[in-house]
């Protein structure tokens, strides 16, 4: 699979270390750079590309407004000298965020992290449920496989995602959200704030759900469903 991106950087030092760094890469092609967010724009509005290195402090556009200017997004991956920006591309739902100077080895798994999306994108939906979900979470985007996933948990503007072992993963989302995204014969809601793996419940009693790891109460308004699914 070859993934094809541009760089818009108004640094031609920052342009040159990216074409060094991707000419090492095989699987990834960069077609065209950019020196500005004007021109790296009127390029995008007649060309497709998987992936954009992308600026994000630049004079006459930042990468930020660019990147919500475009009708049709690639992915991102913001470059910066400033950590402070790290929030916007979170928001943005960017692969990862660069720091400069950036080493080879974190930008070779930052392109790492492209690839595997563009290959979850490309493949057949019933295989993305049942495999596997990406989630945005401390500025870059996590792989989160369902098999280790035993609740869901909404906190008003984010979600947090409980796994096995008691780790856990934080991304801004709602709970509404979620569910949408997972598989529905996999995943149940049984309260406004929770969400869980139907394979992960141990039992019933007193209206709460016996987890591995935890006890969570189930709603008034789900508890029909609740039983509809469990043969309680």
């Amino acid at each position: 699979m070859l993934l094809k991106c541009i760089a818009i950087d108004d640094e031609p030092l920052a342009l040159e270390l990216i074409h060094t760094y991707i000419g090492r890469r095989p699987d990834v092609q960069l077609i065209r750079t950019f020196e500005d967010a004007i021109s790296g724009a009127e390029y995008l509005s007649s060309a497709q590309v998987d992936l954009i290195f992308l600026d994000i402090n630049m004079p006459d556009i930042s990468g930020i407004d660019l990147a919500n200017a475009l009708k049709s997004k690639p992915m991102l991956i913001f470059t910066t000298a400033y950590k402070q920006f790290a929030f916007d591309g979170f928001e943005l739902e960017a692969v990862d965020f660069l720091l400069k100077p950036m080493s080879y080895d974190r930008f070779s798994r930052a392109l790492d992290k492209a690839i595997e999306v563009k290959k979850y994108k490309m493949s057949p939906s019933s295989e993305q449920n049942e495999a596997c979900i990406y989630v945005h979470s401390a500025y870059q985007m996590i792989k989160i496989m369902l098999k280790e996933v035993e609740y869901i948990e909404s906190m008003e503007d984010y979600v947090k995602i409980h796994l096995t072992a008691g780790k856990t993963v934080l991304t801004l989302m709602t709970l509404k959200k979620m569910l949408g995204l997972l598989p529905a014969e996999q995943f149940k809601r049984i309260h406004r704030s929770y969400i869980v793996s139907v394979g992960a419940v141990k039992s019933i009693q007193h209206k709460k759900i016996q987890l591995a790891e935890a006890v969570l109460p189930i709603g008034e308004s789900y508890a029909e469903q609740v039983r509809s699914w469990i043969n309680v």
